[in-house]
């Protein structure tokens, strides 16, 4: 840990900040909405931020990749005119957990990659994040530490982690340092508080443990054995197709175009909203031919999304460990207990096998 790169702020100081970081910026934080639910929304006061939160009902995701987005209008006059549209705000995300930066960076690394989603990519420019490191776990549903994402590492601009009397704070970029000097109102670290921030890091391998049992590096050749697994037939039985977990989910990025056009013909707009490969249109093709019919089938694609599809590609797990399609599921479909089952069985096999 490199000393100059570390700064101070005094807890009791914390509301102060935000106040002043809301005079200079359009701030998003995370503000509570009843029975235990919380959601970034733009905030006029710090008074209305909540630092202790579960995550929220929907990931700063949709900052990023909004849930509907005019990408062209077109008029049709003596000549059709078609104008291309990015939308985007200069904000400040603020207080998001390290699990919610990690579904950035697979967003980024996806929208990245050929063909490049230029409009994602613009947004992402004017958005500065600041996050908030969890030094417990949210809820039982969360399996942060088994993906790794319990632990800051990258994505952010400035990283606040709280500590015994200040919360010690990352600089990881020039728009993070940009904010430390105009709201003044941060110190040098020192070496007490690097040494305190190195135990409480050490301790978190006490409190975080592999919530699901076995290692990150056998996932791929786990779900290599269970494409045929009868698990996901049981899913068949509980899965109600609603969509929820992949409307919640930090890594989905499917998308589908609409278009509007006004009564007189003459004017009109095309825009993408979420799509999910829960819905059964999602697969539909030309003939009415339905690729994954089944629930089973959907589950299924859903889950190889997260855990084996995309390291082949990017060598990374798109799952967050954030637990929110486990906590928004309807028919109490549990991540942790289906990867749990899918281990199971798989092992049982193998013993049949050489018994």
């Amino acid at each position: 840990m490199k000393i100059e790169q570390y700064r101070l702020i005094e807890k009791s100081r914390i509301k102060e900040f935000l106040n002043k970081l809301i005079s200079i910026y359009n701030v998003v934080a995370p503000v509570e909405k009843g029975f235990n639910n919380f959601a970034f929304e733009q905030i006029r006061t710090a008074d209305e931020v909540r630092l202790n939160y579960i995550p929220t009902i929907l990931p700063p995701k949709k900052y990023f990749l909004p849930k509907k987005e005019t990408i062209l209008e077109f008029e049709l006059g003596d000549e059709l005119k078609v104008e291309p549209v990015t939308e985007y705000e200069n904000l400040v995300l603020f207080g998001v957990h390290t699990c919610d930066i990690a579904g950035i960076k697979c967003l980024n690394m996806v929208l990245s990659d050929r063909p490049k989603d230029t409009a994602y990519l613009i947004r992402k420019k004017h958005i500065t994040i600041i996050g908030i490191e969890c030094n417990n776990y949210c809820d039982d549903y969360a399996s942060c530490s088994f993906v790794g994402a319990h632990i800051p590492t990258t994505g952010y601009d400035l990283m606040f982690t709280e500590l015994s009397e200040h919360f010690i704070v990352h600089v990881h970029s020039s728009k993070g340092m940009e904010i430390v000097e105009k709201t003044e109102m941060f110190k040098g670290a020192d070496q007490n508080t690097i040494e305190e921030l190195k135990i409480l890091r050490n301790n978190k391998l006490k409190v975080f443990n592999n919530e699901i049992p076995t290692e990150r590096r056998y996932i791929p050749d786990l779900f290599d054995r269970s494409f045929n697994a009868t698990v996901w037939q049981e899913l068949e039985s509980k899965c109600l197709s609603c969509g929820n977990c992949t409307a919640v989910c930090p890594t989905c990025y499917c998308f589908d175009i609409k278009e509007d056009v006004e009564l007189s013909l003459k004017r009109g707009e095309r825009y993408r909203v979420w799509f999910s490969c829960q819905l059964d249109p999602f697969a539909k093709v030309a003939g009415g031919i339905d690729f994954r019919r089944e629930r089973s089938a959907r589950q299924r694609h859903r889950f190889y999304r997260k855990f084996r599809y995309h390291i082949d590609r990017y060598g990374m797990i798109f799952c967050t460990g954030c637990g929110r399609c486990s906590r928004t599921c309807m028919a109490g479909i549990n991540l942790k207990e289906v990867l749990t089952s899918l281990i199971r069985e798989s092992e049982a096999k193998i013993w049949r096998k050489w018994l």
